[in-house]
């Protein structure tokens, strides 16, 4: 079952861009006055460069406003310029942090240096913090992970040393994001924890009520505790009312009701979401209302109320369309879709199944795009860092020739051959990795295909058993038809699937054929001993287009009644699958199919060539397709046998 989303994603991105904007507004705006008071008896053209200064850096924690960042940042600039005034450090920082806003990595990373380098030479501890934080975010945007976990460690450590209160529990939060990128939960968390502490002590209700409000949300997730994660979304909700803050509340409530939900606590659920509502949709939260509503939809489909469950979806489908929300209009429908099925309400879970697809497409195709920029980005930084590394080794290597014979300059240049030779093979690397990925989305893609023709078939299949009306066989013929949609519907998520539920979901397709075509064929499905069908798995939909070929052009239009066996033995790296019939034959079907008007082409046959291919160019395979055309002594056709070598996929 496709289970509802809680509204950890919205949250987190929704808060975090709320909440840290303004706790960096107060980071920035501290360490700017601080400085500015050390100046308070510079003359006035150094007191308006810091004012400057100051303005850029506050545009560019709290609004994210470029223009003003930049207009700061040039009147500083220009007064230093025709005052012949040496850049200050805190001016390189706001530059850093422009540079950051605008993507362009290069030059953020050499206002960075510039500034830690003349704070450690000034011993400003101020300064040296916040681009000790700087650094940390940036090197989480580019993928250094672990430098970023360095140097948000050290930023904790000088700010405790001394007493910049407001950079630690901002630090944490960022570790606790870091952590919660690559997967590392048990960081994470303890990085909340201290979060939180740390707040506590500051009493720092803005930070604390986002502790609260992550790690009770963790809680809902995998690592699952009921009571700890009601009790501390219950303090931040608590938090939110006194500072009548409604983004919070609403997120609080929401999250409040998903672990509910879980815990099969349906009515807590349906009074914490409605509570939710009233102050999302005041405020025309759309996300968080949309969330809520579809939440609420889900609740009443698992109690059975149909009515409630259709009107809730359709307030969140509204909701999230306001705002192209592309998360939770994938799901709603899905889950739309799964109560249609319950319903046994095939041709509306056909529809909300197909919206749901296309929803979910727009959404892969998304963070496609975002995966692909991110690794731009990352591929841009580490371009940077080899560079400065090749910059570096040029200057050591200029002092070796001022200063060594003709043997060490001789060593140098291999050595820079040798650098330039390694950077041109990781850059082929990461070429190749993207390429990679693109195949890979491409043959999601592919897959996406596969299942809207499957299952069309299927349903012209029930349309023409239906014309024979027969009740009794038309119900028995949508019952299994039922649990074969399930069956697509649940295989359809995945890239790949146990080839026992391959087999399950072909099992479920042949018996509905041998009751349309009234006992036309036989069929016999032998799986070879060694083959695991629970720990092997496969592409899905692989078989079926075979199976469903050998049927219509093989099977069907022979006068003797038909057989199809199917037969699975374990090779070296791959399965192969054999699938043989007593048809006709290819060169009659051939024939009969040039005499019909109809010439459509099996497009699930094409689909599963493609994807074989897509499976060769990833993994360096040879898989392929074999056919076979059957005949006895005489040269007459007696059926067509096709091997599939199928990939074994982990």
């Amino acid at each position: 079952m496709n289970t509802s989303r809680s509204n950890i994603k919205i949250g987190i991105i929704f808060f975090l861009s709320i909440i840290v904007s303004s706790l960096s507004l107060f980071a920035g705006t501290f360490q700017s006055i601080q400085y500015l008071k050390k100046e308070v008896k510079a003359p006035t053209d150094t007191s308006a460069i810091n004012i400057h200064i100051t303005k850029a850096l506050e545009f560019a924690y709290h609004s994210k406003k470029i223009d003003l960042v930049k207009a700061h940042i040039d009147s500083a600039e220009s007064i230093c310029i025709e005052k012949n005034i040496e850049f200050p450090t805190l001016l390189h920082l706001a530059r850093a942090e422009y540079f950051y806003l605008t993507s362009d990595f290069r030059n953020a990373s050499q206002e960075g240096t510039l500034a830690m380098n003349k704070a450690k030479a000034n011993n400003d501890k101020e300064i040296i913090a916040n681009t000790l934080n700087f650094f940390g975010r940036y090197s989480l945007r580019t993928g250094f992970y672990f430098e970023s976990i360095d140097y948000f460690k050290s930023c904790i450590e000088v700010a405790n040393k001394n007493n910049l209160k407001i950079l630690v529990p901002w630090s944490y939060l960022s570790l606790a994001n870091l952590y919660s990128t690559i997967g590392d939960v048990k960081e994470m968390q303890n990085s909340l924890y201290k979060m939180i502490e740390a707040s506590v002590s500051d009493k720092d209700t803005v930070f604390l009520s986002m502790g609260y409000y992550r790690l009770g949300t963790s809680y809902t997730e995998k690592v699952r505790d009921y009571k700890k994660a009601d009790s501390l979304l219950k303090k931040c909700l608590e938090l939110a009312l006194i500072r009548s803050d409604s983004n919070n509340a609403a997120l609080s409530l929401a999250n409040l009701g998903w672990n509910s939900y879980l815990d099969k606590k349906y009515n807590d659920g349906i009074r914490f979401y409605e509570r939710s509502l009233s102050y999302s949709l005041p405020t025309n939260m759309h996300g968080h209302a949309a969330n809520a509503f579809g939440n609420l939809g889900t609740i009443y489909r698992d109690l059975g109320e149909t009515e409630k469950a259709l009107m809730n979806y359709q307030k969140s489908i509204d909701q999230a369309m306001a705002i192209n929300d592309l998360y939770n209009l994938q799901w709603v429908y899905s889950d739309m879709s799964e109560l249609f099925l319950r319903k046994r309400d095939t041709s509306n879970a056909y529809k909300t199944f197909v919206k749901f697809k296309k929803f979910s497409d727009e959404q892969i195709k998304r963070s496609s795009n975002q995966g692909l920029s991110d690794a731009r980005i990352r591929y841009e930084a580490d371009t940077r860092n080899k560079e400065v590394e090749l910059l570096s080794l040029r200057l050591r290597n200029h002092e070796l020739i001022i200063y060594g014979s003709a043997g060490l300059f001789l060593l140098s240049l291999a050595i820079f051959i040798l650098i330039l030779s390694r950077a041109k093979i990781n850059n082929k690397r990461r070429i190749s990795e993207m390429n990679h990925k693109i195949a890979e989305v491409t043959q999601a893609n592919l897959r996406q295909q596969m299942n809207p023709h499957f299952i069309f078939n299927t349903l012209n299949s029930i349309q023409y058993y239906m014309y024979q009306h027969d009740k009794l066989a038309t119900n028995n013929y949508l019952t299994k038809f039922s649990s074969l949609m399930r069956k697509v519907l649940e295989n359809s998520q995945h890239t790949s699937v146990p080839l026992s539920d391959e087999l399950d979901a072909l099992k479920l397709y042949l018996d509905l054929e041998i009751i349309r075509f009234k006992d036309k064929f036989t069929y016999e499905i032998i799986v070879d001993e060694e083959i695991d069908t629970l720990l092997y798995k496969v592409p899905t939909m692989l078989i079926q287009p075979y199976v469903e070929n050998s049927i219509c052009h093989g099977l069907i239009p022979a006068e003797n009644k038909g057989s199809i066996k199917i037969d699975l033995k374990l090779k070296d790296d791959y399965i192969s699958c054999t699938i043989e019939d007593n048809g006709i034959g290819r060169e009659a079907a051939m024939v009969k199919k040039n005499r019909s008007e109809n010439n459509h082409n099996s497009l699930g046959t094409q689909i599963v060539t493609s994807r074989l291919d897509l499976v060769n160019a990833l993994y360096g395979t040879t898989l392929k397709t074999i056919y076979t055309d059957l005949k006895n002594k005489e040269g007459e056709s007696e059926g067509t046998r096709v091997e599939i070598q199928i990939p074994i996929l982990s």
